[in-house]
């Protein structure tokens, strides 16, 4: 679903709510699909690696989260550097000192940093 007829608003679907689901049910497949997500090279995929553990709060897994920023860093394609943003945002509003953190000791895009930080005062 995520690699036919894309677009941004399905794929955050999917994502968030379907893989999402899927990786609290079986954390031990997580790496595993994340890593072939990000050697796909597939914006999609991609935007899915970051995003699937938008909802999660306090259960994100902040070492798979960092990892996966990190092998994104430099990324030209704004739907990437958008999620970057985005799921540090969201991630802020349950840990925004880890959040903060992050983003100053990463090297992390314009858009992808204003993004993160927008609710830390």
């Amino acid at each position: 679903m995520v690699t036919h007829k894309s677009w941004w608003d399905t794929v955050d679907f999917i994502a968030a709510k379907l893989m999402g689901e899927y990786f609290t049910k079986f954390p031990e497949q997580r790496a595993i699909y994340v890593k072939k997500w990000i050697d796909s090279n597939n914006i999609w995929l991609q935007r899915c690696a970051l995003l699937f553990q938008l909802k999660y709060k306090e259960n994100l897994d902040t070492a798979l989260l960092g990892a996966v920023i990190n092998s994104l860093l430099g990324s030209k394609e704004f739907f990437i550097n958008k999620a970057i943003g985005w799921i540090l945002r969201e991630y802020s509003k349950t840990n925004p000192n880890w959040v903060m953190e992050f983003a100053n000791k990463t090297a992390l895009g314009n858009l992808s940093k204003k993004e993160a930080l927008r609710w830390i005062g």
